[in-house]
């Protein structure tokens, strides 16, 4: 019995998350074609196909819909491992940047497995905007990030792609109105744009019925109903959810988010964007 290669299911996860063949080659960094080569190598070890034509792109067969439970488990287990025997001794500091996103879905548990595998690592978290942390990683003053991708950078390290979403009250909108009432952030912000574009390119009348410079102002106006507001699946918990298809909302495209290194960073710290590279990819 052949072993699954742990490099070939990452591979393989990317894709299910990212959704294509493209988006696993810029997540893992690998070419397309290297990216295929790969799967057609794990479709030899397990003996059945697990990508097939679906539309324009691929999907998974039955037996790559069956994979992907084993392949998360066994990627765990693998990183459980590697940390281990990694983190024991390792100590010193590690300053972390992250969007609201990750800090409310996702962080806290890589973290809390990363403090098991490297006791004696202080973790020092800051969360804040896209633009102002990548410029303290520019600065020095964080040693890891994770922002919103605006364009490819040479500190990238991996990249999660989640799809963007309507998100509105479980309640449904205070009001029917005429135009699309939006909760957004203040500029600049990747998913006002988005929104805003998506909008403006369907010929949709919508108005800002709320504004905020923080992820807990947009929740507030979005769990009263006032509006909407486009983020992914992170945001859409307690009380928030998907916005029905009744109400005729344009489709948003796919949001990027980049782990970046600084310049300095410790050993640790690539410990810990590797385990985050691996596990803070939502489940398909």
């Amino acid at each position: 019995m052949e072993a699954l290669d742990p490099d070939l299911l990452k591979t393989f996860l990317a894709f299910v998350d990212g959704g294509s063949l493209a988006k696993a080659a810029s997540a893992v960094g690998r070419s397309p074609s290297a990216i295929t080569a790969q799967m057609q190598r794990l479709e030899e070890i397990v003996g059945e196909p697990l990508l097939a034509p679906q539309g324009r792109g691929r999907g998974l067969t039955p037996a790559g819909e069956d994979l992907v439970g084993h392949a998360r488990r066994i990627l765990a287990v693998h990183t459980e491992a590697w940390l281990a025997l990694k983190g024991a001794r390792a100590g010193g500091r590690i300053a972390i940047g992250t969007t609201q996103d990750f800090a409310d879905h996702g962080l806290p548990e890589m973290l809390r497995a990363f403090a098991v595998s490297h006791p004696r690592v202080r973790i020092e978290l800051r969360v804040g905007r896209s633009l102002e942390l990548g410029s303290a990683l520019q600065a020095g003053q964080l040693d890891l990030a994770i922002t919103m991708r605006h364009a490819p950078s040479p500190d990238e390290v991996a990249l999660i792609s989640e799809p963007m979403l309507w998100l509105c009250s479980d309640k449904g909108l205070a009001t029917r109105q005429e135009a699309v009432p939006l909760a957004l952030l203040d500029p600049y912000c990747g998913f006002r744009e988005a929104a805003l574009n998506a909008l403006d390119a369907a010929g949709r009348r919508y108005r800002i019925a709320a504004g905020s410079a923080s992820l807990a102002g947009l929740r507030t106006a979005v769990d009263a109903g006032i509006a909407l507001t486009p983020r992914t699946q992170r945001f859409a918990h307690s009380g928030i959810v998907e916005g029905s298809p009744d109400l005729d909302l344009p489709p948003l495209p796919v949001a990027d988010f980049a782990i970046r290194l600084g310049r300095e960073a410790a050993r640790s710290a690539r410990d810990l964007a590797e385990l985050l590279s691996s596990g803070l990819a939502l489940p398909s």
